[in-house]
């Protein structure tokens, strides 16, 4: 049997899909190699890899991501997020959980600040016009 794990990952309006399985260390995103993403894109994605392998030694997993919604930076935190909790529940390893948390706790936890309402009365959320009184 195949061991195959599914996590996912939100940030604002950005949702990612990782499926994990027994591997050569193949990571995918969109069905490209991750490799083809800009530089900073693509170090935010290597940044749990490289924590988990300091710790287990190698990578014995493929990790294909499905990113889809929001904007580019938010589409890239949803994948580091999806990617941190799929390889904690594949390897099962308290360890490099434990150093996740401490690297970044938004590794694992979700950031789930989200827009502030528009207020009633006002074209805005926030900073109330002032009243001219003369």
């Amino acid at each position: 049997m195949i061991n195959k794990k599914i996590t996912s990952g939100k940030r604002k309006a950005a949702v990612a899909r990782a499926v994990i399985t027994e591997g050569t260390g193949k990571i995918t995103v969109n069905n490209q190699d991750h490799k083809t993403l800009g530089i900073f894109e693509k170090l935010k994605i290597e940044e749990p890899l490289r924590i988990a392998e300091s710790i287990l030694g190698n990578r014995n997993f493929n990790v294909s991501i499905e990113m889809k919604g929001g904007g580019e930076k938010g589409q890239v935190e949803a994948a580091r997020l999806a990617l941190s909790k799929a390889i904690v529940s594949f390897t099962g390893s308290k360890e490099v959980e434990a150093a996740f948390l401490a690297y970044d706790r938004n590794l694992l936890v979700a950031d789930v600040r989200r827009k502030e309402a528009r207020k009633p009365g006002d074209s805005r959320a926030r900073a109330k016009r002032q009243k001219s009184y003369r």
